[in-house]
């Protein structure tokens, strides 16, 4: 079967129309749906549409609050730690992120720890807010533990996501955002529903041997960190998810590493807690605490002009700044509409047939 194409206004409208249905807020509906939509336009489909049915699913296990009192229960000048209540992870984002670009603006940097929050779809959505504020945005988070450090099976850490957000002055933005593991886990779910194999370096059966089957985590497998094994620096991925798992969970009292709440149905939901749900970490900094805003982003622009003309490698007609792959989708999509696998597609038609919402496919 061949992919469906909607328009992403459709999209956004029959999506935030679904998570009203389950109890949200108009002004939070929106938010889950709003990033949702973004992941989908940047051509991050692992964390677009194909969430839907597992937010849901949590909704059912009344493992999500759609009706969270996001509020602040630590602050300095320049940090807080931000309590979201179990809701979607959307909306504790965006209320973490608009906080610590308020504290930016007044002290310089503003720092902001998040706990008690569920997944929260793409980092760099959140990264990228602070762009319009001449500020660099940071965001990672921890995420289902799924992945087994250097030498082990123990699935004792998440996918663990960096983003970062440079703005420029005549060149698009410089923004990275990527999972701390060689593919996110949703890229895997999406093979999955399209019946593909996958890479071998990806992912490990329960007995720690290689596989290319996407579905293996289903049965006891895990995924490997950025490097795949330790002659090709796996220690190195193990590092940098470590780092993102503790400061995602250790400033704000989140759960770490094996104990964050899965937001997938066939992860158990451990009884022991370290914490208080999944934690995200937040940054901005305001470009004129540094320097002159108009000189660090023209400055920025010959940082980006020196690596585009940079020599391609052989086969390769140019190089890419991070965030060109992300904004060329991004204006294709949007014109030519959004791309959904038939699989997805089914799961929202069942969706919709549960909650009365119509959907036209």
């Amino acid at each position: 079967m061949e992919e469906k194409r909607f328009r992403p206004e459709y999209l956004l409208d029959f999506t935030t129309e679904i998570f009203m249905h389950i109890g949200c807020s108009r002004a939070d509906a929106d938010a889950v749906a709003r990033v949702l939509i973004a992941a989908e336009l940047r051509d991050h489909s692992s964390h677009g549409m194909i969430r839907v049915k597992e937010y849901y699913e949590m909704w059912k296990a009344g493992r999500v609050n759609t009706v969270p009192v996001v509020k602040v229960v630590h602050e300095t000048p320049s940090t807080a730690v931000v309590d979201g209540d179990r809701g979607f992870g959307m909306v504790t984002g965006m209320a973490s992120m608009k906080l610590a670009i308020e504290k930016a603006a007044v002290t310089g940097t503003g720092w902001v720890a998040a706990r008690n929050s569920n997944h929260f779809g793409i980092a760099g959505y959140y990264a990228m807010m602070a762009l319009e504020h001449d500020m660099v945005g940071i965001c990672v988070t921890n995420a289902n533990p799924l992945v087994a450090p250097t030498w082990s099976v123990s699935r004792y850490l998440g996918t663990n996501p960096l983003a970062v957000a440079v703005p420029a002055l005549n060149e698009p933005p410089f923004v990275a955002d990527f999972a701390s593991t060689p593919i996110a886990r949703g890229k895997l779910a999406v093979a999955e529903k399209k019946g593909e194999k996958v890479p071998f370096g990806f992912v490990q059966d329960g007995d720690g041997m290689p596989s290319d089957d996407p579905s293996v985590l289903r049965r006891g497998g895990s995924m490997l960190t950025l490097g795949g094994d330790r002659e090709h620096g796996s220690h190195k991925g193990y590092c940098l998810t470590a780092v993102v798992d503790i400061f995602s969970s250790l400033f704000s009292g989140a759960n770490f590493g094996p104990f964050v709440p899965p937001s997938v149905a066939y992860l158990p939901v451990l009884d022991k807690k370290v914490g208080e749900g999944t934690g995200h970490f937040f940054g901005a900094m305001r470009i004129d605490a540094f320097r002159p805003a108009e000189e660090f982003k023209a400055s920025m622009d010959e940082w980006i002009h020196t690596f585009r003309n940079a020599e391609p490698s052989k086969g390769q007609s140019r190089v890419l700044i991070p965030g060109d792959p992300e904004r060329e989708a991004e204006e294709k999509y949007k014109r030519e509409g959004l791309k959904l696998v038939p699989a997805v597609v089914e799961d929202l038609k069942i969706i919709a047939g549960e909650t009365g919402i119509e959907f036209i496919f």
